[in-house]
């Protein structure tokens, strides 16, 4: 399965969720489709840290569509999800995601560089726990801005970042993280049967990240930064 064939899914859920709350106006098995979206976005961030030739690029295209996305974003969320409080759209999240991937990954390059401190254990375990704790304010960041999936959202994208190399461990990371998403709030609901289906249909869309052949496809490079506040745009102005 290609990077492509990823972020088709993606797309098509995601427009399910999205186009459930504006045409039934009530939660509904669309919105439960569209929790297979954030996760394979949330991998694609990882794998474009990995294979982007220019960083720096990467994170400004994030958060110039961002702030493109927000105005459409609210008007759809406020018309449909009747929320009061304002929430910033996914795309903040995929930025506070991958720059958290970039601090991690620049405080151990770091590391590899100078051999002489790497070889002091007691100073390189204060590095990864640095590391760790900037990822975790980052994380929270995005929980005290209300970001789209918010301290969660971050650490999915850094945990499908941190095990990279074995599928094994990042599935059972991501395992995790769903139960601490949705078990509190399983509990919380007396035990609601739709808080676990909400979970499965989260952790579904790891079975296809697994499939993932580390092929990029057919290039559609800005079809998603397009795509998602032209798409948020026409359901708020159709419904």
């Amino acid at each position: 399965m290609t990077s492509f064939t990823l972020k088709i899914i993606a797309l098509i859920t995601m427009f399910l969720d999205h186009f459930g709350y504006a045409f039934i106006g009530e939660f509904s098995f669309f919105n439960v489709l569209g929790r297979i979206a954030f996760p394979i976005f949330a991998f694609q961030i990882s794998e474009g840290f990995l294979h982007t030739k220019n960083f720096k690029k990467y994170l400004a295209r994030l958060g110039v569509f961002a702030l493109i996305s927000q105005i459409p974003f609210s008007l759809y969320y406020f018309k449909f999800i009747n929320s009061k409080t304002l929430t910033l759209n996914i795309f903040f999240t995929l930025f506070l995601g991958l720059l958290a991937i970039f601090v991690y990954d620049y405080i151990f390059s770091l590391l590899k560089k100078n051999t002489k401190i790497s070889n002091k254990l007691s100073f390189s375990l204060i590095c990864k726990f640095s590391a760790l704790f900037i990822v975790l304010l980052i994380a929270y960041l995005a929980e005290l801005l209300n970001t789209d999936y918010g301290f969660w959202g971050v650490l999915v994208i850094f945990s499908f970042y941190i095990f990279k190399k074995n599928k094994l461990y990042y599935a059972i990371a991501f395992f995790l993280l769903c139960i601490i998403k949705y078990l509190p709030l399983f509990i919380k609901s007396n035990y609601n049967i739709v808080y676990l289906i909400l979970f499965l249909f989260t952790f579904l869309p790891i079975l296809f990240i697994n499939f993932y052949n580390g092929k990029q496809g057919y290039k559609i490079k800005y079809l998603l930064y397009i795509f998602y506040p032209l798409h948020l745009f026409i359901l708020y102005y159709l419904f």
